[in-house]
């Protein structure tokens, strides 16, 4: 029997999905969880198999998580299973360390052999994804280029910004410049939703 641990901030889609996978003889939902700061808490106190981590939850994002159990609990493999099919999220996720990466669209017999593969040791990855993916390549930002942005999201002033990096405004303003030419986006919003839309945040 393989032991699953389900986190997704959504009731209803937990539900559903612990539902069709229980229908399946060799596999056991152990443990349903609605933020990725409880993860490893439950993975420690469970012990699942696999865990299926949503990426974007309240507390800690999925890929986060996913870093923690690596280091903690490197026995359970994880496999994302997320509506946010974007390049730079798989990437991140092979970063730290997921065995597998799926869309929720993916049809219930696919998803249920997804779990096996990877608790088979197995990596397993959405074919679609994984060529975008390469198309895309890698996120141009630096590491700071990507705080700063992430920063600049609910449309904060620089003077803000700066305050929550406790960095100067004029490097603020260097890193958002950056950004922007990288990106390709001639403002900094535009910068935002590109970086968004690739995953790169």
């Amino acid at each position: 029997m393989i032991r699953i641990l389900l986190a997704d901030d959504q009731a209803l889609v937990r539900g559903a999905l612990a539902a069709l996978l229980g229908l399946e003889p060799d596999l056991e939902v152990v443990a349903e969880i609605g933020a990725g700061d409880l993860v490893l808490p439950a993975v420690l106190e469970h012990r699942p198999d696999v865990a299926l981590l949503d990426v974007e939850m309240p507390g800690l994002d999925g890929l986060s998580a996913a870093a923690q159990l690596r280091e903690e609990a490197p026995r359970t493999r994880v496999l994302i299973v997320t509506t946010f099919g974007r390049p730079g999220f798989l990437r991140r996720a092979l970063q730290a360390g997921v065995s597998g990466f799926v869309v929720k669209d993916t049809p219930a017999a696919e998803l249920a052999e997804a779990v096996r593969r990877v608790h088979a040791g197995l990596r397993v990855v959405d074919p679609k994804l994984a060529t975008d993916s390469l198309v895309a390549g890698e996120s141009p930002l630096t590491q700071r280029e990507t705080e700063v942005l992430r920063a600049a999201r609910d449309g904060a002033t620089v003077a803000v910004i700066a305050s929550r990096l406790v960095l100067s405004e004029g490097t603020v303003r260097n890193h958002l410049s950056s950004a922007i030419g990288k990106t390709g986006a001639t403002t900094r919003a535009e910068a935002v939703l590109t970086a968004d839309a690739n995953g790169w945040l």
